[in-house]
């Protein structure tokens, strides 16, 4: 049987079990439903019966539901990039790389503390290096905890000093736990003066910005990283360096 088939029937009569689920639970009119305890169990036990015979049903169900969630999360994350176009690769306060006047704009959601994302970041500078009409923007998504929120923090208000750009790349290369110790000392290794990064962290834009980010990614179903956006289309998960120029190139066709 085809599977629209199969997933029809399971609706069928998931529909039928929770109106007699309904009609056992639920007050009809303030009086409570007029089945004995042993009609009651006995209809309980047919339930549980089939179910047994036919767990198809409830995958089937469960498939469905994933199915439909799927595509709900897909259309709000087409309006998001059609009607947010701004904020996704214009806001002013997202660092970009570079070219400023580029073609195509390449948006990364990322945490200094995933494994994920430092493996595609060879390839990432790679491009950079590649392609000259390429503009980059950095979403900062520390979605792995206080540590990642720390390095993030620390990322945009060194923007002050100038020194986004090394300290991005420092961070990224950096080997072992990310933690508070080592974010400081990896800033100071490039040139930061820690002392007003400190100061600077505590901005107030800086926490609006990570608020917008985490915003933004939900807005474009984005939950993990590395996520990426492209023209309009959005790439979750690590990419490799080959399928990313693919997507640009495809996307200086349109």
């Amino acid at each position: 049987m085809p599977y629209g088939h199969r997933r029809s029937r399971a609706s069928t009569v998931l529909i039928f079990f929770v109106l007699v689920f309904a009609a056992l639970v639920l007050p009809r009119g303030g009086v409570a439903a007029d089945f004995t305890p042993d009609q009651r169990k006995a209809i309980e036990t047919i339930i549980h019966e089939y179910l047994t015979k036919n767990p198809d049903v409830l995958l089937d169900a469960l498939q469905a539901a994933e199915d439909k969630m799927k595509g709900e999360a897909h259309d709000k994350a087409a309006r998001a990039l059609s009607t947010r176009h701004r904020e996704i690769f214009e806001d002013p306060e997202t660092p970009i790389a570079g070219n400023p006047n580029g073609d195509v704009s390449l948006v990364e959601f990322f945490d200094y503390r995933c494994p994920y994302c430092k493996q595609v970041e060879p390839s990432l500078e790679a491009l950079l290096g590649e392609d000259r009409q390429l503009r980059f923007v950095y979403k900062e998504f520390p979605v792995l905890g206080p540590d990642s929120l720390t390095a993030s923090r620390a990322a945009l208000a060194s923007r002050k000093q100038g020194k986004y750009d090394s300290f991005h790349r420092a961070l990224m290369a950096l080997k072992g736990q990310i933690n508070e110790t080592a974010v400081f000392k990896t800033a100071e290794s490039v040139g930061i003066d820690v002392d007003r990064l400190k100061r600077d962290m505590t901005a107030p834009e800086i926490a609006r910005a990570l608020k917008a980010n985490t915003e933004l990614a939900e807005a474009l179903d984005i939950h993990g990283t590395p996520g990426f956006v492209i023209g309009d289309e959005i790439v979750p998960g690590a990419i490799d360096l080959a399928s990313l120029k693919e997507v640009i190139a495809a996307t200086r066709k349109k």
